[in-house]
C-alpha cells in the first residue's frame, strides 16, 4: 500500500491559516494561503498532506457542527475543493480528520434535542439521561469526552449516526478526493465500529487509508487487517527526544527493538506506525530538546527507523512551541509563508534517502550497537541492507563494530564508506550506511 512508503506533512489549517479562535460564522476564504504551501511541501520531500479538522466547528476543530461543511472561518467548501485539488494535481495525496467519536455542542443534531427535550428524534443519537444535568444546565445529563462537557460523545452503536458519518466520508472522497483518514481519539472508537468503517472504506476507494489516534496499550487493539492500517507510534515518540535529552539511546533502542526487532515476540513486525516528533498536541521538537545540536540528529533517527515518518508545519525549519496549560496555541500558530534553512534541507535528504531505499521502508530492524550516546542498527530486506547511525554525543566516537562488509554508500550525502579501519562518527552526526554486497 502506498501508505507504507509514505512521508507525511500535517497541517493544523486553523492555526496556520490564522482562523479566529471562535467560529464568527463569517466565511472567509483563509484555506487558499495553503495553495502557497504546495510546492515548499514536495520540497520537504513529503508525498502526503494530513489536514487536521477543516469542517464546521465551535472553536477548534474537534468540536463539529456539521460534517459536511466546511469551517467557514477557512471558507467554502469549493475553496477546499481547490486546495485539494492543487495537492493533488502536484502529486500529493490528502488526509482529513476524521472526528468520529464527539461532536460540539453547536452540532445540529444536539441542538435539536437542547430544543426538543425528549421529543427530538435524535435523542438516542447521544448518551442522554434526562433526570440529571451537567455545568452548562442543559436540564438534562450527557456523556462527553473525558470530562470536556463542550464535546459531546456520539453514540456510536446506533445505526442512524454511523450512517450519517459514513455518508459525510463519502461526501469527502466525491468533493475532495481523499486518499485517507486520520481518526481522532481512535483509542475510544469501539472495534465494532472500526470493521464497519474499514469495510465501508474498502469498498468507497481503493488503498483508503485509516490512520488511528492511538496513545498507549496494545497498538494491535486497534490495528489490524479489518480495523486501522497504522497507528500514531506515541511510544517511539516519546523515546525519540528523551533518549536525546537523558543521553540514554537505550531507551529508544529498547522501544524500537520491542516493537519491530528479530525475536518471536516482537509486537509490530512488518506494521508501519506513524513515526512523529510532534504535532499538534505536543510541544515543538525544537522546543523540546535541551540540546538544540539534536534536532536535525533525532529527524535521521526519525527516518532511519521503522514507520511512515511525519513533519508538522514550521518543525522543517525549527520553530518552537511550547505547550500550554489548557491551551494548545502556541502549537499551532499562523503563518503567512513557508521557509526553508539548513535543517529543511536536511530533512528532504532524508527523506529522499528514504523513500529510494527498501530496507529503510520496509526492512526488518536490529540493535547492533547501543551505548548511552550512540546508537547503530540494521534495516535489512532481500535487496538491501542498511546500517542507520546516530551519534547523539558532542565528540567523536570511534565505533567497533563487524559492519559485515568493507564498503558502504551514505543514502544521505552520497559519500563512499570505508570500514576498513572502524568507523568513526563525528558530533552530532548520522549516516545511513546502504551496504555493498
Amino acid at each position: 500500500m502506498w501508505f507504507d512508503h509514505a512521508v507525511l506533512y500535517q497541517i493544523y489549517p486553523l492555526g496556520l491559516c490564522g482562523a479566529p479562535a471562535d467560529n464568527d460564522g463569517v466565511c472567509t476564504p483563509r484555506i487558499l494561503r495553503l495553495l502557497d504551501w504546495v510546492e515548499h511541501i514536495k520540497a520537504t520531500g513529503a508525498d502526503t498532506v494530513l489536514l487536521n479538522p477543516v469542517f464546521d466547528s465551535d472553536r477548534h476543530g474537534y468540536d463539529t457542527r456539521d460534517y459536511f461543511k466546511a469551517d467557514p472561518r477557512l471558507g467554502s467548501n469549493e475553496d477546499l475543493a481547490q486546495v485539494c485539488r492543487a495537492f493533488h494535481d502536484a502529486g500529493l495525496r490528502v488526509m482529513f480528520d476524521g472526528v468520529f467519536n464527539h461532536v460540539g455542542r453547536g452540532f445540529w443534531a444536539f441542538r435539536d434535542v437542547q430544543e426538543k427535550k425528549w421529543d427530538s428524534p435524535y435523542k438516542d443519537w447521544f448518551h442522554i439521561d434526562f433526570n440529571g444535568n451537567t455545568d452548562r444546565n442543559d436540564g438534562f445529563w450527557y456523556e462527553c469526552w473525558e470530562g470536556h462537557n463542550e464535546l459531546v460523545k456520539l453514540n456510536l452503536w446506533n445505526p442512524a449516526v454511523v450512517d450519517h458519518q459514513f455518508q459525510a466520508i463519502r461526501a469527502w472522497v466525491e468533493q475532495f478526493g481523499i486518499d485517507g483518514l486520520r481518526l481522532d481519539v481512535a483509542y475510544c472508537l469501539p472495534p465494532e465500529y472500526l470493521r464497519q468503517l474499514r469495510a465501508f472504506t474498502n469498498d468507497l476507494k481503493e488503498d483508503f487509508v485509516l490512520l488511528g489516534e492511538t496513545l498507549h496499550g496494545d497498538y494491535k487493539r486497534w490495528m489490524a487487517p479489518d480495523l486501522c492500517h497504522s497507528v500514531t507510534n506515541y511510544e517511539c515518540y516519546k523515546g525519540l527526544w528523551s533518549a536525546f535529552n537523558s543521553m540514554n539511546m537505550f531507551e529508544i533502542g529498547h522501544s524500537l527493538a520491542r516493537q519491530f526487532g528479530p525475536e518471536p515476540w516482537t509486537l509490530y513486525k512488518g506494521a508501519h506506525l506513524l513515526s512523529f516528533l510532534d504535532n499538534h498536541d505536543v510541544t515543538r521538537i525544537a522546543s523540546q530538546l535541551t540540546n538544540p545540536a539534536h534536532l536535525p540528529v533525532a529527524y535521521a533517527m526519525m527516518f532511519g527507523m521503522p514507520g511512515v515518518p511525519a513533519i508538522y508545519y514550521g518543525s522543517e525549519w525549527g520553530i518552537q512551541g511550547a505547550k500550554g496549560r489548557g491551551s494548545d496555541a502556541a502549537l499551532r500558530p499562523a503563518l503567512e509563508r513557508p521557509e526553508q534553512n539548513e535543517l529543511t534541507a536536511w530533512i528532504a535528504r532524508l527523506a529522499a534517502a528514504k523513500k529510494a531505499s527498501p530496507a529503510l521502508c520496509q526492512g526488518s530492524y536490529r540493535n547492533v550497537l547501543l551505548t548511552n550516546k550512540q546508537i547503530i542498527f540494521e534495516r535489512r530486506c532481500d535487496s538491501e541492507r542498511v546500517l542507520v547511525a546516530i551519534n547523539a554525543d558532542g565528540s567523536q566516537y570511534d565505533a567497533h563494530f563487524d559492519a559485515g562488509c568493507g564498503l558502504a554508500w551514505d543514502l544521505i550525502s552520497g559519500e563512499k564508506h570505508d570500514f576498513g579501519g572502524g568507523s568513526q562518527l563525528p558530533p552530532y552526526s548520522a549516516f545511513f550506511w546502504k551496504m555493498e554486497r
